[in-house]
């Protein structure tokens, strides 16, 4: 099996500034993707393994080819990937297409791990490679129990007032159907998907499910906040969470 592992990260930020420059208690956020990836290899020598950092930002470039002790590729990404709608998966399918004519690799698999996640672990990502090697799934992204039902107990404003987001008769969480929250960690492509050029939910999903960590992703200042607090709590009582973090001081050049 060979597998590409994509970190796509823009220069700037709408809700935090220089947010993939940032440092996450004491390291940079971008450091604890590369370490779970780092982990994952480590673990499975037998895979061969290619990772692209695809940015518009030199600092981040920097930031990762002069500290870190791992093998990363860079795509200097085009301005026209780089527009605050552009979807991701058209920059990951940018990764893809260059690396694959680079080294003229035939991947059997595209996996994107998001910079503004770093609460994941080693476990997550081979539950996520291990599922879409074994299912027939164009895409596996990772998801959180959610916390409110939009069958229960969502509202939105209508004419009448406030209704329920989806008109049910439901009296009980329990009796609704079950729902998850992408939490934008993880995304396993097939490459013949990526090429079709297709949005994610135009072809066949399935999901792994991660630990809610509260806070899903980085969005603006009172995330950040909020995880750095959590992740403090985490690395502390979650071993394979402080793994992650302690396997970046092995990776930076003065670990």
């Amino acid at each position: 099996m060979r597998i590409l592992f994509t970190i796509c990260g823009r220069a700037g930020s709408k809700g935090i500034k220089n947010k993939n420059l940032k440092n996450f208690l004491g390291y940079p956020l971008v450091f604890y993707t590369a370490s779970v990836i780092d982990l994952f290899m480590k673990q499975n020598s037998h895979i061969d393994c290619d990772i692209v950092v695809n940015t518009d930002s030199k600092d981040l470039m920097s930031l990762i080819g002069q500290n870190l002790k791992l093998q990363v590729n860079f795509i200097d990404r085009d301005p026209s990937l780089g527009q605050d709608y552009t979807p991701k998966i058209a920059v990951i399918q940018n990764s893809f297409e260059i690396m694959q004519g680079r080294n003229g690799a035939n991947y059997d698999m595209v996996v994107d791990l998001d910079i503004t996640s770093p609460l994941r672990t080693v476990g997550d990502l081979q539950s996520l490679i291990d599922k879409k090697a074994g299912c027939a799934a164009d895409v596996v992204f990772s998801v959180t129990d959610s916390r409110r039902n939009p069958y229960f107990n969502m509202v939105k404003q209508s004419p009448e007032g406030y209704v329920r987001v989806i008109d049910s008769s439901f009296d009980a969480r329990q009796q609704a159907p079950e729902i998850f929250d992408m939490n934008a960690s993880l995304y396993a492509y097939t490459p013949s998907f990526l090429k079709s050029g297709k949005g994610i939910f135009e072809g066949r999903c399935d999901v792994i499910r991660m630990t809610d960590t509260a806070v899903l992703d980085i969005d603006n200042e009172n995330d950040f906040e909020l995880m750095e607090v959590i992740a403090e709590y985490l690395f502390r009582s979650h071993e394979e969470m402080s793994v992650v973090r302690m396997n970046i001081g092995l990776l930076t050049s003065d670990g």
